[in-house]
């Protein structure tokens, strides 16, 4: 013989509950191409000139097909001549972006462009700070 159940079986609610459902949480999006460094660098200076590098590094764990940096001069600093990169100056603000050959950037690659620039005086501070993004 079989021994019958000691509690009743449940029936479901006949009304809705009266708190609604819990969304999980979502993550912000990420960029396809993950994180970027950039580091400012003045290789060399003279009365009324400067040279400098700034590499770009792919801190995320996808590979990048392009990438730009940017910062702001301080001092009065022209950008001159660039190498390694297309650059504009607007005012005190630079932004250089990848040249054809050089915009891959594995996960963990860097490249570095430099440039010439103009200052007057001796007073030729580093940027801070120098921005970068990956596309």
């Amino acid at each position: 013989p079989t021994t019958p159940p000691t509690t009743p079986p449940t029936t479901p609610p006949t009304t809705p509950p009266t708190t609604p459902p819990t969304t999980p949480p979502t993550t912000p999006p990420t960029s396809p191409a993950g994180g970027c460094e950039a580091t400012y660098r003045i290789t060399g200076q003279w009365q009324g000139g400067f040279q400098a590098e700034v590499t770009v590094k792919n801190t995320g764990a996808t590979a990048a097909t392009g990438w730009s940096a940017g910062w702001t001069f301080t001092a009065g600093q022209t950008l001159t001549n660039a190498w390694n990169g297309t650059a504009t100056q607007t005012g005190t603000a630079v932004t250089v972006r990848n040249a054809g050959y050089n915009g891959a950037l594995a996960a963990g690659a860097s490249t570095t462009f430099g440039f010439l620039g103009s200052v007057a005086g001796a007073n030729n501070p580093v940027p801070s700070p120098v921005t970068c993004a990956l596309s």
